[in-house]
């Protein structure tokens, strides 16, 4: 088969596809798609104006509640434009570059979710299981570190599969099959040797949806163990309803995750509705669930809203 790289002469692009057999529709689709879209950056921006409008919400729980709204937001962002003009306009065709730009964003805030969420369960196990330190651990410069730890994680983890990918030969089918660029979809369109690719992606299945996961269920197992022997149930039920929005936004993350991880790995020739369905879950759930969780879960999030509310009608 003759191949296509970005050094052919003449623009290579990509197509993308949106949802198989429903082409006819997509106009209608693409209300309950924009919908969401809407619910994302409405829901985040209103969680990070609640917590940084003066005077802010400047705990820690709060500065990562932030981060992840941040990358929610970006997720959202990344993904939106290409969805929106292939539902809208038909617009297939994305270029190499753009692509590629879109590749890196698209895992590169998925990780950085995953990193943040991490994040997340240590700030609540020092908040339980060592309240009168949380303060003096926890300060605004350890938080700074953390998540310029989170961002160069992220960063140095996607980087690798995008040289490692660019540098290989694509073939003339370069048919994708989602309305954006996934690493996952993009590699099977290559006409080489892709150990090296699939065994960096195998390592970063580890680093990522394995051990973050692990991690997580440790640091819960520590603040059960500690919840366990607290004196009351009343103590008890509070603590666990501290940490019920994180595990909501653990859960909502990981199930698509590991769900799209596992389809592609191993459900090859499934419908591709089953995969377009699969994807569009994994990138759309934790961005427009999680303004809601923690709004609905967090009263002084909803406090914060409601003032920011009122305030805008009285002026």
């Amino acid at each position: 088969m003759s191949e296509v790289t970005n050094n052919t002469q003449g623009p290579f692009y990509f197509i993308l596809m949106g949802i198989p057999g429903f082409e006819a529709s997509h106009i209608w689709i693409s209300i309950p798609f924009f919908s969401l879209y809407t619910v994302s950056i409405v829901g985040n921006t209103t969680i990070l104006t609640a917590i940084h409008t003066p005077p802010g919400l400047h705990q820690p729980m709060y500065l990562f509640l932030s981060m992840l709204a941040v990358t929610d937001l970006g997720l959202t962002l990344t993904t939106l434009p290409t969805v929106m003009q292939l539902f809208w306009f038909n617009i297939q065709k994305i270029s190499f570059e753009a692509c590629f730009a879109q590749f890196f964003f698209l895992h590169g805030f998925s990780f950085m979710e995953s990193s943040v969420l991490l994040a997340m369960s240590f700030d609540r196990y020092v908040a339980i299981c060592r309240p009168l330190h949380y303060a003096t651990i926890l300060t605004n410069e350890v938080i700074g570190r953390i998540g310029l730890a989170i961002t160069c994680r992220c960063v140095l983890a996607v980087l690798p599969s995008l040289f490692l990918l660019k540098r290989l030969p694509f073939c003339h089918s370069h048919l994708l099959s989602h309305s954006y660029c996934l690493h996952q979809d993009m590699i099977r369109l290559v006409c080489a040797d892709i150990r090296v690719n699939s065994w960096y992606g195998f390592g970063l299945v580890l680093l990522i949806i394995v051990m973050d996961p692990l991690l997580i269920i440790i640091s819960y197992t520590l603040i059960l163990k500690n919840i366990l022997s607290t004196a009351t149930w009343t103590e008890r039920f509070r603590a666990l309803n501290n940490c019920l929005s994180h595990i909501l936004a653990v859960l909502i993350l990981y199930v698509p995750m590991v769900g799209v991880s596992m389809t592609h790995r191993f459900a090859k020739h499934a419908s591709p509705l089953v995969h377009v369905i699969m994807a569009n879950v994994y990138l759309l759930a934790p961005p427009v669930m999680n303004p809601i969780i923690y709004s609905a879960k967090t009263k002084q999030i909803r406090q914060r809203i409601t003032h920011l509310l009122f305030k805008g009608k009285a002026h």
